[in-house]
């Protein structure tokens, strides 16, 4: 199945500059956006005021969410502790709250408005954020990793001018989706940061599709020009690359409006990266190739010099 003919030749290298500016800008506006506005970290890095309460009847948590939601109370995070009657509710204290047992009553509050079988399982506590500075250095320390991984197998796999092209992708694709958090203030916890991870999976599997045509097409034309070459490689590729996008954009707008509040953040990113990551794959990573100047004889094999044989006459 193809959605576009193969063998057509749009010029997709011929709008690299008006690209590459237009990465380069969004690029530094996201890295701007960070350094100013930076990110809305959720709960699991600033921590808040932990309350456990219990039902008499089973619950769901989407109805303890209903009941805080309906009283105003926003962006709480509700867990189940292990059964259907004990929920833990984690969330920050607004600003008339001076302390874990004025949260705690308005909380209980909402629930028994809602449902006169709750009560509180055990008196509120604070949570700090020094596990959230954990997690925040956890997650960079994974990202960076990840990163030099792919760079490794890229190099193995190809070439030097290849690993530097899709790192550059990476690095690029990964800041362009963390500025679009900073620049919504939508917030950032723990299963945006696991889509994060996900999206540089994701985004370097499109490089690989088209960074292995350029390798087939290079070995199978005697006389390569590189620009015909990368041109070809991008139209080659496009159906798969744009139907590996949606097929996986589907899954993901359904986790979005029927997967519920808990992973909106994991489908919202990974939405996100798709976009970008497709984009790049198209008008990125294959410039930058063109402008690392790669060549059919950086893929050839290097053949050592036999002594042997240049003693012989």
């Amino acid at each position: 199945m193809e959605m576009f003919n193969p063998n057509s030749n749009i010029d997709f290298l011929g709008m690299r500059k008006v690209s590459l500016v237009i990465s380069l800008v969004l690029v530094l506006a996201s890295l701007a956006l960070v350094a100013t506005r930076g990110l809305n970290y959720a709960l699991d890095f600033t921590g808040g005021v932990l309350i456990e309460a219990q039902y008499e009847q089973p619950v769901a948590v989407d109805q303890v969410r209903a009941a805080l939601t309906a009283a105003g109370i926003e962006n709480a995070q509700v867990q189940s502790l292990g059964g259907t009657r004990d929920v833990s509710i984690r969330l920050q204290p607004q600003a008339d709250q001076k302390d874990v047992d004025a949260v705690g009553k308005t909380v209980m509050a909402a629930l028994q408005k809602s449902r006169a079988d709750a009560s509180l399982k055990r008196h509120p506590d604070f949570v700090g954020s020094s596990v959230g500075d954990e997690l925040k250095s956890d997650g960079i320390v994974a990202a960076v990793f990840v990163m030099l991984g792919i760079m490794i197998y890229i190099g193995i796999r190809f070439e030097k001018r290849f690993a530097i092209a899709a790192i550059a992708s990476e690095f690029h694709d990964a800041i362009l989706t963390v500025g679009f958090f900073a620049a919504t203030q939508l917030e950032f916890d723990l299963t945006v940061l696991a889509s994060l991870l996900a999206v540089i999976g994701y985004s370097i599997n499109d490089k690989v599709v088209v960074f292995d045509r350029v390798r087939e097409l290079f070995r199978l034309t005697r006389k390569a020009e590189t620009y015909d070459i990368l041109n070809k490689s991008i139209n080659q590729t496009l159906s798969r690359t744009i139907m590996t996008s949606l097929t996986t954009a589907l899954a993901m707008f359904a986790l979005f409006f029927f997967g519920g509040p808990s992973v909106h953040g994991f489908a919202l990113t990974m939405l996100v990266g798709i976009v970008i990551g497709t984009l790049s794959s198209i008008f990125f990573a294959n410039p930058i190739l063109l402008w690392l100047k790669v060549s059919k004889t950086d893929l050839m094999p290097v053949t050592k010099e036999n002594p042997e044989l240049a003693r012989r006459p």
